[in-house]
């Protein structure tokens, strides 16, 4: 599988458009490596923002946000994509105050119970899941379509 991706693969799979990309890499948001004046983002630098995308289409702030981005890399010391990938399914609950962030359907269950508000809930495996299958999707589409746009070209042999 892919690991690194340009600005323009990034927009491509999530959605978003450059300038969203740009400010948030200039808000420390999601910082991707740089390879001269080129953004290259890691495979866990698009799980967050397939996140963020998600947690945006859903009302949330960008400070919001922010906050929920911090509080993932605090409780799990790696990034988003390292800790999802282990193998439960974790889901980020909010209230808009407070965040809970649980892996077992019982606890899940307990806290929808004992809210005094309307819960969201966002599978963030599941999310991270669409991304990994978009990018091996795309991949897979992109080969055959590369090697008939591209045909091969002669080189030119100096006399």
């Amino acid at each position: 599988m892919k690991t690194q991706f340009t600005s323009r693969e990034v927009v491509k799979l999530t959605g978003i458009t450059p300038r969203q990309l740009q400010w948030w890499d200039e808000r420390g948001i999601v910082v991707p490596a740089r390879d001269g004046r080129r953004r290259l983002y890691s495979l866990e630098d698009l799980s967050e923002i397939a996140v963020i995308c998600e947690l945006r289409e859903r009302g949330f702030s960008l400070q919001r946000m922010r906050k929920v981005v911090r509080f993932l890399q605090h409780e799990f010391g790696e990034r988003l994509a390292e800790t999802v990938c282990a193998g439960s399914d974790h889901h980020l609950l909010t209230d808009g105050t407070h965040l809970y962030l649980e892996t077992s359907p019982q606890q899940i269950v307990d806290i929808l119970k004992n809210a005094r508000q309307p819960m969201l809930a966002v599978c963030l495996s599941d999310t991270v899941r669409r991304v990994r299958a978009e990018i091996r999707g795309s991949r897979k589409e992109s080969k055959p379509a590369v090697a008939i746009a591209r045909p091969a070209r002669r080189s030119k042999v100096a006399s």
